[in-house]
C-alpha cells in the first residue's frame, strides 16, 4: 500500500489531485463569500477578478486570523484575502507541490489553467495523509529541486534512500524505474529552463528529448545523458545564427548536468553533438537515411533514437515523427531484419542445460551484467515487434501491453515477459541498491554465487522466458522455424 501511495505521489500531477471548491469575484462582500465557503463546507475558496483569473485565496485560517471579529459584513473579500497567491499549472508533478507546501508551511497549492483561471487547488493534508514518515522524508530532500542544482549529492542519496524504501515495502522494480526516471527527467526540465531563463527566447521552437532508458522510463540508478533536441524548420540562410544560440544552449544543458550527477555520456549521445540536434526536417530525413542505408552505425543510432520521449517545449513534433517512423518501417521490413542482426549480439547469461553463465574471465569474472545480457535482449526484441506493428508507446511494459492488445503475441506471453523484466530488473536494482550502501558506484552487474539458490532458479527461469521470446522474434522476422 505504501509503495502505491508513493507511485501516485511521484508520477502523479497536479489535476490527479484536484479538490474543487468555490470560486467568487474578488470584490464579493465578505459576508456573501463566508456563507459559500460554509455551504460548500470546504476548507478555502479561491477569488478571480473581472477576466476570471486567479486573484486570491481565502482559507479557514484566513477566516479566523483576518475576519473574525474585524470585518462589516459590506467589506469586499480582496481585502481579507491572500492576494496573487503561488500557484501552478495542473501538469506540475505532485510530490514538488507536496514537499513546496511543506516546506513552506502551507496548506493549500492553487492550481490554474494556462489563462490563469483557477481549476482548483490540491490540499497537502488530504494528498499526504496516507505518506509513511519515510517517504516524506525524501520527497522533502527531492521536491527541493534548486536546492538539488545546488548538492546533488543530496538529491542522489536522497535518491537511493526512496528506491531502497519502495523496495522493501514491495513496489515492483519497474515501478520504482518509473519514480527514478521522472525525477530525473524533472531534474533534466529544471536544467532546460534554468538555461533557457539565462539566453533568453530561443531563436526558434525546439522541443526537448530523453532517449535510451530515460525515454522508455526504465532509469536505473546511474544514468549518464541521452538526451537530443528537435527544432522547429527555418530557412538554411539562417543556420550560422540559429544553431549557435542552441550550441551554447545545449553545451550549458551538458555542463550542468553533469555536475549535478548526471555524467556526460560516453557516446557523445547529447544536444551539444549536431547528430542529435536537428530540425523536425532534418529527423525525417536522417531516420530515411537509417532505414535505407542500414550501416552498423546507422542501426546503433536509430536504436537509441527510437526511445525518444519529449520532456520539454512542444511535444506534438515528436508524436509527429514518432508516427513517420512507424510508417517508415511498415514500408522496409528489410530495417527490421537489419536491427534483429545488430541486436543478436545482445545474449541472455544462459549455458548449458540452462543455468546462469557468468563471465569466465576479467575484472567482472563470476559476475553476470543484467543489463547487457538481461533487461536489453528483451528491451530490443520488444522495441522491434512494436515498431514493426506500429505501435508508438516507448516504455517495455507499455509495449508488451500495446502488442497484447493488438493480438501480436501468444495468450500470456505479454503477462509472462513482464514479469521476466520485473524479475531481472529487481535483481539489478537490488544489486545497484547494495553497492550504494557499500560506497560502491551503482553498476549492472550481479554475483549469481552471492544468490539464494532459489533467487538464481528464479532469475534463470526469467531469462529463459526473455530468450525464448528473442528466439521467437527472430523465427518471425526472418521466417525461419524455431530451432
Amino acid at each position: 500500500m505504501a509503495g502505491q501511495i508513493a507511485l501516485d505521489l511521484f508520477l502523479g500531477r497536479a489535476r490527479d489531485a484536484l479538490v474543487e471548491v468555490p470560486i467568487v469575484p474578488h470584490d464579493m462582500p465578505i459576508a456573501a463569500a463566508l456563507g459559500v465557503l460554509a455551504a460548500a463546507n470546504a476548507s478555502a475558496l479561491l477569488a478571480v477578478d473581472g477576466q476570471g483569473r486567479l486573484a486570491g485565496l481565502l482559507t479557514e485560517r484566513d477566516v479566523v486570523t483576518r475576519v473574525a471579529l474585524k470585518a462589516a459584513a459590506e467589506a469586499p473579500l480582496a481585502q481579507f484575502m491572500t492576494p496573487d497567491p503561488t500557484s501552478v499549472s495542473g501538469d506540475e508533478h505532485l510530490y514538488r507541490i507536496l514537499a513546496r507546501l511543506r516546506r513552506r508551511g502551507w496548506r493549500h497549492m492553487p492550481v490554474v489553467d494556462a489563462d490563469g483561471k483557477p481549476l482548483g487547488l490540491v490540499a497537502r493534508a488530504g494528498a499526504l495523509a496516507a505518506a509513511g514518515a519515510r517517504v516524506l522524508r525524501e520527497l522533502d530532500i527531492l521536491g527541493g529541486l534548486e536546492a538539488a542544482l545546488g548538492d546533488h549529492r543530496t538529491a542522489k542519496a536522497a535518491q537511493i534512500e526512496l528506491a531502497q524504501a519502495l523496495l522493501d515495502d514491495g513496489l515492483p522494480a519497474p515501478d520504482i524505474q518509473r519514480i527514478v526516471t521522472e525525477i530525473n527527467r524533472d531534474l533534466h526540465r529544471h536544467v532546460v529552463a534554468q538555461h533557457l531563463a539565462e539566453l533568453g527566447p530561443p531563436p526558434v521552437a525546439f522541443t526537448f528529448l530523453i532517449m535510451g532508458s530515460g525515454g522508455r522510463g526504465e532509469s536505473f540508478l546511474a544514468p549518464d545523458q541521452d538526451h537530443g533536441m528537435m527544432l522547429a524548420d527555418y530557412p538554411d540562410d539562417a543556420h550560422d545564427a540559429i544553431d549557435a544560440w542552441f550550441v551554447e544552449f545545449a553545451v550549458r544543458i551538458s555542463q550542468t548536468l553533469a555536475a549535478i550527477g548526471f555524467d556526460l555520456c560516453k557516446g557523445n549521445v547529447m544536444s551539444s553533438n549536431p547528430v542529435w540536434r536537428k530540425t523536425a526536417s532534418q529527423w525525417a530525413e536522417q531516420i530515411g537515411r537509417w532505414i535505407e542505408r542500414r550501416t552498423p552505425a546507422a542501426l546503433l543510432t536509430a536504436d537509441i533514437f527510437f526511445d525518444f520521449e519529449p520532456i520539454f517545449g512542444d511535444p506534438a513534433p515528436a508524436v509527429r515523427l514518432r508516427g513517420q517512423v512507424a510508417d517508415a518501417l511498415k514500408r522496409h521490413p528489410g530495417f527490421a531484419r537489419a536491427m534483429l542482426s545488430e541486436d543478436r549480439r545482445l545474449k541472455v547469461a544462459l549455458g548449458l542445460f540452462g543455468r546462469l553463465a557468468p563471465i569466465a574471465s576479467g575484472e567482472h569474472a563470476g559476475e553476470i551484467d543484467l543489463k547487457m545480457s538481461g533487461t536489453m535482449p528483451l528491451v530490443a526484441n520488444v522495441r522491434l515487434r512494436a515498431l514493426r506493428a506500429g505501435t508508438l508507446a516507448t516504455g517495455t511494459r507499455a509495449r508488451l501491453e500495446a502488442l497484447d492488445e493488438a493480438g501480436a503475441l501468444a495468450p500470456g506471453e505479454a503477462a509472462s515477459l513482464a514479469a521476466a523484466f520485473e524479475t531481472v530488473t529487481y535483481f539489478l536494482l537490488r544489486g545497484q541498491l547494495d553497492a550504494a550502501r557499500a560506497g560502491r558506484v551503482p553498476g549492472n552487474y550481479v554475483r549469481p554465487s552471492e544468490l539464494a539458490k532459489p533467487e538464481r532458479a528464479r532469475l534463470a527461469e526469467a531469462l529463459h522466458a526473455i530468450d525464448l521470446f528473442a528466439a521467437a522474434t527472430r523465427a518471425e522476422i526472418t521466417g525461419r522455424l524455431l530451432g
